[in-house]
């Protein structure tokens, strides 16, 4: 965000304030050599002025921890810091990263009563972006000419939309077709889907965790909310009669502006696709559904 020269100022606000302090003056010192930016670290305080907020914040997995467990942490700290936004009567644009991306999106609308357009997580925009990097690499093609689509859950659910993907305007079928590089093109189109479903497993195996990829995503979504650019993203947003799909947050085409989701999407997917897609919103209800009974047991 520094390096783009979208934002006046960024505050980082951590529970641990000496991680924050130590984080905003290392980058401070890289101000002669970026736009100028006002960098600092935060408090709560924050919220109530801010464009936008963005919710990175997560608890690791303790040893002998349960994934749902983890989830429900998490789950509490999502809340809190919602607490603390409602508190600062704060009208930012709230971006969930923190994963399970698409249920703690859910639980941020829902828990701090805010309109829904307001709150959206990152969902699949580095899954899509992922999946046209590896269609221009087969392709050979800049990435740029590549538009494509990972729509439902930010995981393993997650649905390549084909019918919705082009190459230098045409259908992928079309565009493969005449570039003639395609002998076996189901088998391709399986090891690509694949590798975009395993791609953050690998980075994390060779280096512990992801982050480049991540933080060009959100600087590419913070920058389409503080210009009010209406850009058409994979974010993950309520959705409630779309596809067929209600009162779960998933990622489908959005457009996002200056106020968050203005439109969610609607449009038409091949039956298998629709399907799929209909199949992940179930897996992510049934993990909403054991989250709340989880958290209803210790109440």
């Amino acid at each position: 965000m520094a390096q783009s020269g979208l934002a006046e100022e960024i505050a980082l606000v951590d529970i641990n304030a000496g991680l924050a302090q130590g984080q905003a003056l290392d980058m401070a010192h890289g101000l002669p050599y970026m736009p100028p930016v006002k960098i600092a670290a935060g408090t709560e305080t924050d919220y109530a002025d801010a464009a936008v907020v963005v919710i990175t914040a997560g608890a690791k997995q303790r040893p002998g921890e349960t994934r749902l467990d983890l989830l429900g942490r998490n789950a509490t700290i999502v809340a809190n810091i919602m607490d603390y936004i409602v508190a600062a009567n704060s009208e930012a644009v709230v971006i969930i990263v923190t994963n399970p991306v698409d249920i703690l999106t859910h639980v941020a609308i829902r828990h701090s009563g805010l309109p829904p357009e307001r709150i959206f997580g990152s969902g699949t925009v580095l899954d899509s972006a992922r999946f046209r990097y590896l269609l221009a690499k087969h392709c050979k093609v800049d990435t740029r000419n590549v538009h494509a689509y990972i729509l439902g859950e930010h995981g393993d659910s997650e649905v390549a939309a084909w019918s919705m993907t082009h190459v230098a305007g045409l259908p992928i079928a079309d565009y493969c077709a005449i570039c003639c590089r395609c002998n076996g093109w189901q088998t391709i189109k399986d090891s690509i889907v694949q590798q975009v479903r395993d791609s953050a497993y690998h980075i994390i195996d060779y280096k512990g965790s992801t982050c480049y990829g991540i933080a060009l995503a959100l600087t590419r979504i913070v920058g389409a909310v503080l210009r009010n650019e209406r850009s058409v993203m994979t974010v993950s947003s309520l959705i409630n009669g779309a596809y067929g799909i209600n009162d779960i947050c998933l990622s489908i085409p959005c457009i996002v502006n200056a106020n968050g989701v203005e439109q969610i999407t609607n449009a038409h997917l091949l039956d298998d696709e629709l399907k799929a897609l209909q199949n992940s919103a179930a897996i992510l209800k049934k993990t909403l559904a054991d989250l709340d009974n989880q958290l209803n047991s210790h109440l």
